[in-house]
């Protein structure tokens, strides 16, 4: 199977689902009506035969050049021929009553032959469905799904396809609409095109308005948060860590999973990149996602949940499909969500305590709950866990979600001190002195001066990069510095950062990985923090070179192939590259240290 490169793809979206677009003009991959909906089109994970729109020039090939539309999600790719250039623009207007995919094409010069190639494939590409013609319509059923093309196009039926073939001269505009509705409901009204992008238009040119970065790399700021609002799931404020499922980690590897889900441990770093570029909505109504999802019994809380908070997310394996590259298993749902992770309990409540000292609204019923939690962490923080890369090895106490229970106790702290609100700080305090002692005692290499990836080991972790981010001890603590060195150095990946050391088989997984993006911007956050500015900027100005022409960053990079690999567009790389940007600009509260002398000062 033939699929193009991770980083050939861009981004649809209407803060439900998205698509992904070739340079060839085919959308390869797209879930409706939502992000982890069964897949239409899943060319990206089975080839063509699995589900494909392709929409170009007659004689195929790849664009001669692609761009989003200023700070928007509407893409433009454009193909020079020996006939003349057209252009094709995509969009998905943001939901709202179905979902629309609009693909117009213009004709910029000459007389360019094209054709169009429409298979529709439900449940992943299981089900091929019944398509019929219905006046100017084509509407295509199976089971719970419908799908209708309107198109001025003349289209015919060719080996299971909808094809168009026809020529466009300069100045004219050819468009298709594919609208998506439940079956067993009448056919809605499509998308009125030129409206519909004059409408999109104006929605994204509001939206990245309200941004309130204005420091270096502005540019790049905006895009990846445009990017990050497309994974906004808009009728809860809920944000998937990425759009696709079982892009590998490893070329014909195993590590495969399915992303189109949201992480509790993203809550902080998410935070912390919305409201440091004004977009207190969007914190607000994540904050909120967030305190329903996790409402009920704090022993029962998951990792991650789905997009309306529900907890129940099977895995499963589609044998069916052939897998990117041949990369297998293709897995949708995850079973990571049943794992425990220490760190989640001071992942949540320290997200919850950033967007009370940024001045949103204080919530009196999330504090009973982050109380409730504080409750469950104070009798668990000693149990072993499966850390925040969701090993499926041996639980074991690793120091990053130690440190994170100690984060969520100190905030807790903080909220009693800092905010008025009810609860016992003294017990708290000595519960979190006992945290930080056995952290220190138990997680530290004395003789290689730096904490480890687990009490007893000799492996470390990009995790720990994170201790005085989240104030555990201060940067010029010569304990953090030696760190910092230490995971630079080992973790190396042809200077980006892995995640941990894959051969020492601590994650009880076969294969090994790529560089980790988000930990190599933990890194140069950390390289500024302990004094090596210059370093840090180096570094993040190579992390920027990484992405797409269009912006988009998947979620790990293999320097030996110089290929992006994991899912895309991954929230997590965006996050990091706006909040290293902020911190680098000096646009970012020094939030850590001010942590770390509150510590001190409780």
């Amino acid at each position: 199977m033939t699929v193009a490169k991770i980083e050939d793809y861009a981004l649809l979206g209407d803060l439900q689902t998205a698509a992904l677009v070739g340079r060839d003009g085919a959308i390869d991959w797209l879930c409706l009506p939502n992000f982890d909906s069964p897949a239409c089109f899943a060319a990206l994970l089975g080839g063509e035969a699995a589900g494909q729109w392709r929409l170009g020039p007659a004689a195929g090939g790849v664009a001669t050049r692609r761009r989003y539309r200023r700070d928007t999600l509407i893409l433009e790719t454009e193909w020079d021929t020996s006939d003349g250039t057209v252009r094709l623009i995509d969009f998905m207007p943001p939901r709202g009553g179905q979902a629309d995919v609009v693909r117009i094409v213009e004709g910029v010069s000459g007389r360019v032959p094209m054709r169009m190639a429409l298979r529709l494939r439900f449940d992943y590409g299981h089900i091929v469905p019944w398509v019929r013609r219905d006046g100017e319509y084509l509407a295509a059923v199976a089971g719970p799904d419908a799908v209708w093309l309107h198109t001025r196009a003349p289209i015919h039926g060719e080996d299971l396809a909808t094809i168009a073939e026809f020529e466009v001269s300069a100045g004219q505009r050819v468009p298709f609409v594919l609208t998506h509705a439940p079956s067993h409901l009448p056919r809605p009204e499509p998308a009125q095109p030129e409206r519909a992008l004059a409408g999109t238009e104006r929605f994204w040119d509001d939206w990245i308005g309200r941004c309130r970065y204005e420091g270096r790399w502005a540019a790049e700021v905006r895009r990846s948060l445009v990017l990050l609002k497309a994974l906004t799931y808009a009728p809860t404020g809920g944000i998937v860590a990425a759009a696709t499922t079982s892009l590998p980690e490893h070329i014909g590897g195993s590590r495969n999973w399915d992303y189109r889900y949201c992480w509790l441990r993203d809550a902080t770093f998410t935070l912390q990149a919305l409201l440091g570029t004004g977009y207190i909505d969007e914190a607000t109504a994540w904050r909120e996602w967030l305190v329903r999802a996790v409402a009920g019994d704090p022993a029962e809380l998951k990792i991650m949940y789905g997009l309306d908070g529900s907890r129940r997310l099977p895995e499963q394996e589609l044998s069916w499909l052939s897998g990117y590259e041949n990369s297998q298993p293709v897995r949708i749902g995850n079973a990571a969500a049943e794992q425990f992770q220490l760190d989640v309990w001071g992942e949540v409540l320290d997200g919850l305590h950033l967007g009370r000292e940024a001045g949103l609204e204080v919530d009196h019923t999330a504090w009973d709950l982050q109380r409730a939690l504080l409750d469950y962490l104070e009798g668990h923080w000693r149990d072993p866990d499966n850390s925040l890369w969701e090993v499926r090895g041996p639980r074991r106490h690793f120091v990053h979600s130690k440190v994170m229970a100690w984060a969520g106790v100190d905030r807790a702290i903080h909220s009693v001190v800092n905010h008025g609100l009810h609860g016992p700080a003294q017990q708290w305090r000595v519960l979190r002195d006992q945290i930080h002692a056995d952290v220190c005692a138990n997680g530290f290499d004395v003789q290689r001066n730096t904490f480890t990836q687990y009490y007893g080991s000799q492996s470390l972790d990009a995790a720990l990069l994170l201790i005085p981010r989240v104030g555990f001890l201060p940067w010029n603590d010569p304990r953090v510095i030696g760190t910092v060195e230490a995971v630079q150095q080992e973790l190396d990946h042809h200077g980006l950062l892995l995640r941990y050391q894959t051969e020492h088989g601590v994650d009880g997984l076969p294969g090994a990985e790529g560089a980790f993006l988000a930990c190599t911007f933990w890194l140069a956050d950390a390289l500024h923090g302990i004094g090596r500015t210059g370093e840090a900027v180096s570094l993040f100005v190579r992390l920027l070179a990484l992405r797409n022409d269009v912006g988009m960053l998947s979620e790990e990079y293999d320097h030996v192939s110089g290929r992006q690999l994991g899912n895309t567009p991954q929230a997590f790389s965006m996050v990091g590259l706006i909040n290293t940007a902020r911190e680098l600009s000096g646009a970012r509260t020094e939030t850590s240290a001010a942590a770390s002398a509150q510590h001190l000062r409780d």
